[in-house]
């Protein structure tokens, strides 16, 4: 039996190595990131404004529960990167007198930080410098507030604050185009016009007083200063962002690993029965010598729970492996330092304890009706079945069967019970299949719909202030562009009573050309002449529906405070957003019709001359190019994603194999002696065959339609657990998946069909003339 057992405990292994994988990424990344803001010390709020003098910081650190504040000058840049054509910016902090600030230090992988005589010195972020080979000593040319200087690479660095960038209009890492660099305070200061003030605040507060108690003093205090009001850490984008990552390794750690070891509690069941059906007469014999009813429930209980140790060996060793090599894809992502291989030994036990217990549930029914068999039956052989036409025969009457194939069509009505659960177990099988192969098709229509349905223009480039629409005419005339669109985005906070949602208004102009917004089926959304229209993501969120009105506080600008109402609501599969009509919301904004983006189309062959006049236009903040953030896509998120996803699918892969060629042994093992009286009255060994491999074949073809529904239903399940701020996996399941899932089961169906074709072969046709019936 050791072929089944290994098939079990394979079952189980993969069950165990997929929680494993999740728990010890989502434990060693949850450790690597608390000792990283702890030596770091990451803020517990953030606070942007428009400038506000230095002698205020003496008052911020008066605020009852601060502990420590840094206020800082922040700045945006264009640079010029040799070698690099495309437009490339940078967000740009001051660093203090001192060297490390108070609070968001970096840790320097390389170098040092800019000393403060020299304003011509910069730190840069690794992820940055790796994107183009910078290294110490290396120039940048940029030009800051409409300014052009040579900076001088004298550090590489990382920061708690920067482990996710987004460069301004994107909604993806792009390493090349998008950098933070750390200047001096009086170098930036100098730069930005910051003399003796600042516009940046980062600070953190005592362990034991409410952040919301400070973040209220913060806004009052520095209303006047054009703040954009002060927020949490759970709100700042790159931690919100690896906190909904982490969350998601934590409920795949869940999910898959109940799914396959549901199917093992099942394929141990069917296991464990047929077993014991087949040794009633041993089970007698050891009653007969005086073994009692919980020896022999112990026998087969240790039967079970060895299974179960296999392949908590096995699981455990892979999953330890594999979470290790997946550690390191995401320590690459996330610019960690280094990563603190962590895992509990509690959840080690946990799990083993779990597994072990669900081996032995899967196997109670079986184990119970073995120890409670009295003997006297036991030693007797079953009783022969009644045999007669039976309904699926008469519902094929019309077909002319071959006495092999009315043997195999008799077999499967007989028992109706045993054939269900054949079946459900490759239907099962099949589903596994299907959750571990769907998401890379779901992956591809994400792609699709973002880049080619709503995203259609080729550059996205952001002002630093939001200018009349007529410069877009001006744009428009330079060489290379072929059309422009405006459109303007505000940070905002949506407040729906006690829920609370900071986020970007993004006003869309009416018969907008070149980025759309769509429902879950793919059609374009009109924008409504009043009101919002919000991602289903954030609705739900903030529990509101259309007809709603919703509190919106504006962050910038007069921050004004409006209650409009929600007009609709769409669906995105990247980030989350609310949408109005430029017009309405100009004038919501008491505003006239200004923008503060524009989309562009560009001749390819110009692209560089438009390029060069953009990094040359003083007012141009940064620039989003749509094929860079696509190919961010796969280098970042998607290889994340997509690599667990293999590895999911793989693990299916093999759990497919143990149910088949269970279902083809224990077949066999029941009907062995059956199948050796045919070929001891004649029948030939391909007669035999078809017999036996011809029930497997019905299985599969009864099977696998219904594993295509089941696995319908759990891959629904897998993408509402997955769902985050960052991405909405959708649920597509092709006719690709579902034949990639059925070839699966096919190819082990064969496999295990060979290897019972080979053992039929072998049947002991001299036990069976020996037999007492």
């Amino acid at each position: 039996m050791r072929g089944q057992m290994l098939a079990i405990a394979l079952v189980i292994a993969g069950g165990i190595a997929v929680c494993l994988m999740s728990l010890v990424n989502y434990s060693s990344l949850s450790a690597t990131r608390s000792q990283y803001y702890q030596q770091h010390q990451f803020a517990d709020v953030f606070v942007s404004l428009k400038r506000a003098p230095r002698h205020l910081l003496q008052q911020v650190t008066q605020i009852p529960g601060v502990t420590r504040v840094s206020g800082r000058v922040e700045g945006g840049a264009k640079l010029e990167v040799a070698g690099f054509d495309d437009p490339v910016s940078a967000h740009l902090v001051s660093v203090p007198e001192t060297g490390q600030p108070e609070v968001n230090q970096l840790y320097l992988r390389h170098g040092r930080l800019p000393e403060i005589s020299r304003s011509d010195e910069v730190t840069i972020i690794g992820s940055f410098a790796d994107a183009h080979g910078l290294q110490l000593d290396d120039q940048l040319n940029a030009i800051i507030n409409g300014r052009r200087q040579t900076l001088t690479i004298v550090g590489i660095a990382e920061s708690p604050e920067f482990i996710y960038v987004i460069p301004p209009g994107g909604m993806l890492p792009d390493y090349q185009r998008f950098g933070v660099l750390w200047m001096s305070q009086a170098g930036l200061a100098a730069a930005m016009d910051m003399k003796g003030a600042f516009n940046s605040l980062v600070l953190q507060t005592a362990p034991n007083r409410p952040v919301e108690d400070v973040i209220d003093q913060l806004d009052r205090l520095l209303e006047r200063y054009g703040t954009t009001g002060a927020y949490a850490r759970a709100d700042q984008f790159s931690h919100r962002f690896l906190s909904d990552e982490l969350e998601q390794l934590k409920a795949m750690a869940i999910i898959f690993p109940a799914i396959f070891m549901g199917v093992a509690m099942f394929l141990l069941n069917v296991v464990v029965g047929r077993l014991i059906s087949t040794q009633r007469e041993v089970i007698a014999v050891l009653k007969a010598f005086g073994y009692s009813n919980r020896q022999i429930g112990w026998h087969y209980s240790q039967l079970v729970l060895s299974i179960a140790l296999a392949g908590l060996l096995i699981g455990t060793l892979a999953g330890l492996w594999l979470g290790r090599m997946l550690g390191g894809l995401y320590i690459e992502y996330y610019r960690f330092p280094e990563l603190l291989f962590r895992i509990s030994p509690l959840w080690v036990l946990a799990l083993a304890f779990v597994s072990l217990s669900a081996a032995w549930l899967g196997g109670w029914r079986s184990i119970r009706q073995a120890a409670s068999l009295p003997p006297a039956e036991a030693m007797q052989p079953e009783a022969p079945a009644r045999y007669q036409v039976t309904l699926p025969e008469r519902w094929l009457s019309w077909v002319r069967f071959q006495q092999p194939s009315r043997m195999i069509v008799r077999q499967l009505a007989r028992r109706p019970g045993r054939t269900a659960l054949s079946i459900a177990g490759i239907a099962m099988a099949t589903a596994i299949v299907v959750v571990g192969n769907f998401q890379f098709s779901s992956v591809s229509l994400m792609v699709h719909t973002q880049f080619g349905r709503v995203q259609q223009q080729d550059l996205t480039v952001t002002l630093t202030d939001p200018v009349n629409q007529s410069a877009l005419y001006a744009m428009a005339r330079q060489p290379g562009v072929l059309y422009t669109e405006g459109r303007r985005q505000v940070a905002i906070e949506l407040v729906n009573g006690h829920r609370r949602w900071r986020t970007a208004l993004t006003g869309i102009p009416e018969h907008a050309e070149l980025q759309f917004v769509v429902d879950k089926n793919l059609n374009t959304v009109s924008i409504p002449p009043v009101g919002l229209l919000l991602t289903d993501y954030l609705a739900v969120a903030l529990n509101i529906s259309p007809g709603d009105q919703v509190q919106v506080r504006v962050l910038d600008g007069q921050r004004l405070s409006l209650q409009l109402p929600v007009a609709g609501i769409s669906s995105e599969f990247l980030g989350v957003g609310a949408y109005m009509s430029l017009a309405a919301m100009n004038q919501a904004l008491r505003e006239g019709p200004v923008v503060n983006q524009v989309l562009l189309n560009l001749d390819p062959d110009l692209v560089d001359t438009v390029y060069r006049d953009l990094r040359n236009t003083p007012r141009v903040l940064g620039t989003a190019l749509r094929q860079a953030m696509l190919d961010s896509f796969f280098e970042t998120l998607a290889s994340t994603f997509l690599t667990y996803t293999f590895i999911i699918s793989l693990l299916g892969g093999i759990i497919a194999f143990g149910v088949i060629y269970n279902t083809a042994r224990i077949s066999l093992a029941e009907r062995g002696r059956d199948l050796a009286s045919l070929r001891v009255l004649g029948y030939s060994h391909n007669e035999v065959s078809h017999i036996l491999l011809g029930e497997l074949a019905i299985l599969l073809i009864l099977g696998i339609p219904l594993g295509w529904g089941i696995g319908f239903g759990l891959a629904n399940l897998v993408i509402t657990a997955l769902q985050t701020e960052l991405y909405r996996v959708p649920l597509v399941i092709t006719g690709k998946t579902l034949a990639l899932a059925a070839n699966v089961v096919v190819a082990s169906a064969l496999l295990s069909g060979f290897i019972t074709w080979l053992r039929l072969r072998k049947l002991d046709l001299v036990a069976v003339l020996k037999t007492r019936e």
